[in-house]
This record gives C-alpha cells, sequence and structure tokens, in this order.
C-alpha cells in the first residue's frame, strides 16, 4: 500500500518496525498524524496503487453524481424552453412576471445552502443527495400543473429549496474521496453537466415538443414533466450506488480503503481523523478564510453568467435567429453548449496535471471578456453566435475551479463542509442577479445584460491576479515562522482548531 520513507518525525531508535506500525495506523485512521508540523506527508504511497484506486472511484461515483447534477440543473434552468413554447402566454405572465419567478428559485437556494450541506455531513451524503434530487424531481413534476404566478413562484420556491444542496454537497462529498490536485478535474467531471445540460435540455425540450401530448399534457407541460420523473427515478437509483465514505463502500477491499484514508489524511496538517465532528471553530474558519471568501465572490460574478446563459440563452437566440421556428431556435442553443464543455473538461484536467487552480481564473476570464465586447460592438447575428460560443468556452470551468480551490485551502471536513457550503451560497446571489440582467425593455440588444457581464468578467480577472498574488505573498511570510514555538502550549485539540491558520499550512494556488 505504502513505501515507509523514513522522516525523523516518526522514526525514532525505536526503528523501522514501529513506523510501520504507525504507517498502517495512520492509513486505519487510529489517531495518528499523517503530516509532520510543516504539513509534509509522513508516507510514501505506491503511485501504481494510487492510480488504480482513483479509477476504481471515478467508475463507481462519478457517474452517479453526474447523472445528478445534470438534471438537477436541467429541471432548473427548462423554464427558459419552456418560456419559448408558451409558459408566459398561458399563465397570464406580463412585464417583469417571469423575472420574478425566476428570482423565487434563488430566494431558497441562496438561504439553504450552508444549512443543506451542514445537513450533509450530518446524515451522510449517501442519503441526503439522493434524498434532494427525489424532492427537486418531484417539484419539477409539478411545475407542470401550475395555472398562474403564485402557483409557479411557490413551486420554484421549492425547487430552489432542494435544489440548493446538490452543487456543494457533491463537491463536499468528492473531497472525502480525492486529493488536493486530483479535485477539480473530477468536480468538472459533474459540473461540465451544466452546459450539457444546455445542449442536452434544449435536445430533449425538442424532442418533447414533437409529442402531441404525454397523458393530459401538452405543449410546456410535457417537459416539466417528464424531465422531472427522470430525475425522480435518479435520485431512487443513487440511494442504492452512493456510500458515506470510503471506509463504508462495499466495492473496496480493506486494503483499498486504508489506502484512500490514508492519502486524504496525508494532506491535511495536523488531521488526527479524517471525518471530524461538528466544531463551531472549524466551521467558522472555513467560512471566514480570507481564500473562501475571495472565491465566493468571483463565483458570485461568474454565476451572473453562467446563469443568465442557461435561463435566457434561448432568449438570445431568438433575438439572434427572430425568423427561425421554435425547434430551431431551440437546437441553436445547443452548439455553445458542447464546446463549452469541452473546456469545463480540458482546464481542469491541465489543472491537475499541474496541480494550479489560480492560473486558469486568470486565462479564463479573458474569453468572457472577449465575448461580450463582441456583442456589445456588433449586431451581426455571426459575430454575435460566435459570441457565446467564446462565454460558455470561459465561464463554465470556474465551478470546478472555485470548489477546488476552497476545498484545498482548508484543513478540516467541518472547514470543508461549511466553506464550500458559503462558497455556492454567495456564488448564487450572483444566480439572483442574473434573473434581472437581461430584462424586456432592454432586448433585443440587450446592453445592460451584456454590459454587467463586461464588468463581472473583467473583476473576475483582476480578483483572481490578485489573489494568487496574496497567496504567493502569505506562503512566503509564513516560511519564515517557526512553526514549533507557534504551537508551543497548545493542545492537540486546539492546533487542529487552528485549520488554516496552522503555521505549517500553506495555501495552495
Amino acid at each position: 500500500m505504502a513505501n515507509a520513507s523514513r522522516s525523523p518525525s516518526l522514526v525514532d531508535e525505536k526503528g523501522v518496525a514501529e513506523y510501520e506500525e504507525n504507517v498502517m495506523d495512520i492509513a486505519a485512521g487510529r489517531g495518528h498524524l499523517a503530516t509532520d508540523e510543516y504539513g509534509q506527508a509522513l508516507v510514501e504511497f505506491d503511485k501504481a496503487a494510487e492510480s488504480r484506486l482513483r479509477l476504481k472511484i471515478d467508475l463507481f461515483i462519478i457517474p452517479t453524481v453526474s447523472l445528478m447534477y445534470l438534471f438537477c440543473f436541467i429541471d432548473r434552468a427548462n423554464i427558459g424552453n419552456a418560456k419559448l413554447a408558451g409558459f408566459e402566454k398561458d399563465l397570464g405572465l406580463e412585464g417583469l412576471d417571469y423575472n420574478i419567478v425566476l428570482s423565487v428559485f434563488f430566494v431558497s437556494y441562496i438561504v439553504f445552502e450552508i444549512p443543506s450541506n451542514l445537513m450533509c455531513k450530518w446524515i451522510g451524503p449517501g442519503w441526503w443527495l439522493p434524498g434532494i434530487e427525489i424532492g427537486f424531481g418531484i417539484c419539477s413534476v409539478a411545475t407542470a400543473f401550475v395555472n398562474n404566478i403564485h402557483e409557479a413562484c411557490g413551486v420554484r420556491f421549492l425547487l430552489g429549496l432542494f435544489e440548493a444542496g446538490l452543487m456543494p454537497g457533491i463537491a463536499y462529498y468528492l473531497s472525502r474521496w480525492y486529493r488536493r490536485s486530483e479535485l477539480a478535474f473530477r468536480l468538472s467531471l459533474y459540473i461540465v453537466m451544466a452546459p450539457l445540460a444546455g445542449a442536452f435540455g434544449g435536445l430533449l425540450a425538442s424532442g418533447i415538443l414533437k409529442l402531441d401530448s404525454f397523458g393530459t399534457l401538452s405543449s410546456w407541460q410535457m417537459i416539466f414533466a417528464i424531465e422531472g420523473i427522470v430525475t425522480i427515478c435518479i435520485g431512487i437509483i443513487s440511494f442504492f450506488t452512493l456510500t458515506d465514505r470510503p471506509e463504508t463502500a462495499l466495492w473496496l477491499s480493506q486494503e483499498e480503503k486504508d489506502l484512500a484514508v490514508a492519502r486524504i489524511k496525508s494532506e491535511r496538517v495536523a488531521t488526527t481523523e479524517l471525518l471530524d465532528k461538528f466544531d463551531t471553530a472549524k466551521m467558522m474558519r472555513g467560512i471566514f478564510s480570507p481564500t473562501t471568501i475571495i472565491t465566493a465572490f468571483i463565483y458570485m460574478l461568474n454565476n451572473i453568467t453562467v446563469q443568465g446563459l442557461g435561463m435566457f440563452a434561448p432568449t438570445i437566440i431568438k433575438t439572434i435567429y427572430p425568423s427561425a421556428g421554435v425547434i430551431s431556435q431551440q437546437l441553436h442553443t445547443v452548439p455553445p453548449y458542447i464546446v463549452g464543455a469541452f473546456f469545463t473538461l480540458l482546464f481542469p484536467f491541465l489543472s491537475w496535471r499541474f496541480d494550479h487552480r489560480l492560473i486558469f481564473f486568470v486565462l479564463c476570464a479573458p474569453l468572457m471578456i472577449i465575448g461580450y465586447i463582441m456583442f456589445l460592438a456588433s449586431e451581426d447575428p455571426m459575430v454575435r453566435y460566435g459570441a457565446t460560443f467564446l462565454i460558455s468556452s470561459g465561464s463554465f470551468a470556474f465551478g470546478a475551479f472555485c470548489a477546488a480551490h476552497v476545498s484545498a485551502n482548508v484543513v478540516s471536513d467541518t472547514a470543508r463542509s461549511s466553506a464550500i457550503g458559503a462558497m455556492v451560497m454567495l456564488g448564487n446571489i450572483g444566480g439572483l442577479i442574473s434573473t434581472w440582467s437581461y430584462l424586456p425593455f432592454d432586448g433585443p440588444n440587450y446592453h445592460i445584460g451584456n454590459g454587467l457581464n463586461l464588468a463581472t468578467s473583467s473583476t473576475t480577472l483582476l480578483l483572481g491576479a490578485g489573489l494568487w498574488v496574496y497567496m504567493t505573498w502569505d506562503n512566503k511570510r509564513r516560511d519564515q515562522v517557526d512553526v514549533a514555538a507557534a504551537l508551543a502550549g497548545l493542545s492537540q485539540m486546539q492546533i487542529q482548531d487552528l485549520d488554516w491558520r496552522h503555521p505549517g499550512f500553506r495555501w495552495r494556488p
């Protein structure tokens, strides 16, 4: 499982035999530290064994969470497809009514982010994630039966309540299984479902609209009902395919379980147990880490683009191709999402190989900046359609990068749960803003919406570069600290509660 490199922090005059016993204790999680006081791993792992384990985890977990998130995003964004199919007209929505319906979703979506992620830790991801999947599937089906704005707002509020926990919950769940360098790419394997949902959602909506009816339902009602039923089925299946943590995975051998636990612990300074109990100090460390706050703000800015694109892409395409039929307009939304999906996987894959995230914050933002300049500078349909490809290419990868970056820069499980929840909560304020970014009176060129997104993508570039400079500077400052002196007189519990404030901790850009 592991090669025992002789570390002066652990190997003393008692010799190699005792050290190897300690290595097994570390792997089994029996209260031993997996790093020295400087955060350096005490165990050197077999790369081939790690590779085999990683592939096994990929095959057992990623497909399920990816399908869950695909239909989460479809159930959220299919209202844009329903709008083209007569949703507004049938419910008698006028003026800003449609924007109000969209906004109600984000109110509950924002409020329940952190509570939902803490519930995910308390109940266990293997139960919580499937449960909320079934919940928002039921809400999607219920949307097919709404008759007015009041009913639509009520159902969208409940949809937001259940969906609030899925993205941060999956990100937190995967952090129990993957190293810091590996996490961004694995997060991208499910977050890529957001652009694919835009593509697949458009295709699926087009196919559904070709049906004469679905039971007593017709037109836009079929979109919500059919897609909601699929979501419920995925939730039921996931009860049987997800497992809370490596120690409870029936598909891992005991040696593989030990390796899965030990390799994660080896990256967490001062950690004696992988899954700690709720700790208020650690929870606050996660939420108020400077990296969490800045990254959450970046995610908020990016979400104005991503959520706006998901909800208003069909409307934007309609302004570019006003004479095309509804199905043709739906199909035109697909290619930009396909290209965006490609880059959502490519950039995090490169991040995994280079073990770096902030460089991609700086590289992705200019793609969005150029896209929105094209929107503002030209009314040529092909130029504006080309701009949607650039915007999709640069925007969707941020979900994976922001979650991975926050996860990589806290230590404990509690801090990770609260940090990811806080990031997504603040980030989805951007989703709320996006519902008011493309207003009816601003069409067909939408200067306000496109100008807002140009500003947010430019600010993202500046914040990403600034955070990179700060982390580099603070790591150099920490290098000058006498760790032993700084920790003198503190108990093991006090040291663990330091989390990212531990003097041996280093930021991971």
